[in-house]
């Protein structure tokens, strides 16, 4: 009899075990949003600007209709050529907040063998942007570093990159 109580604590003591044990499920979810996206519509132009013996510099904002502005021997000819700030078209999820990146630092124009560079780079959004529609333009602008009695031609610089991201 003693051996059978014995076995009936045992049995009972373990059970008191399993019915503590419980457990719940819960399920994962995800929704895939649309990319967000970066294309260049138009590329910056200084236009006509010309040189003395003076370096100088020019300065073209991130507008619509860009308003060079100039400071040491640089100086803008009457025939403005064509002026224009940067612009790039952002796509993705409607009411969506990103940011802005400018890249690199300065960029560097040729001509033949000469040079010159650009740089202080502004954006109109300047660091983050919302795409109200699902799409909003960014425009860039630089400073132009004339130098002295720079030679004449037409410079073409190296890539600058506009990064975006969502937040």
């Amino acid at each position: 009899m003693k051996n059978l109580l014995a076995l009936a604590i045992i049995i009972l003591g373990f059970s008191a075990v399993s019915f503590a044990q419980v457990s719940a499920t819960a399920t994962a979810t995800t929704t895939i949003i649309t990319p967000i996206a970066i294309t260049k519509s138009v590329d910056m132009n200084f236009g006509n600007v010309a040189s003395s013996v003076t370096a100088g510099t020019v300065v073209l904002p991130a507008a619509i209709t860009p308003t060079r502005t100039i400071t040491g021997g640089v100086t803008l000819p009457a025939t403005a050529g064509t002026v224009a700030a940067a612009k790039f078209t952002v796509t993705g999820l409607a009411g969506y907040t990103y940011s802005i990146a400018l890249s690199p630092a300065t960029v560097t124009l040729t001509s033949g063998s000469n040079t010159m560079s650009a740089g202080t780079f502004t954006s109109t959004p300047s660091t983050a942007g919302v795409l109200n529609s699902g799409t909003q333009d960014i425009l860039v602008g630089a400073t132009l570093n004339v130098g002295s009695s720079q030679a004449a031609g037409l410079y073409t610089s190296t890539a600058f990159t506009v990064t975006v991201n969502y937040n």
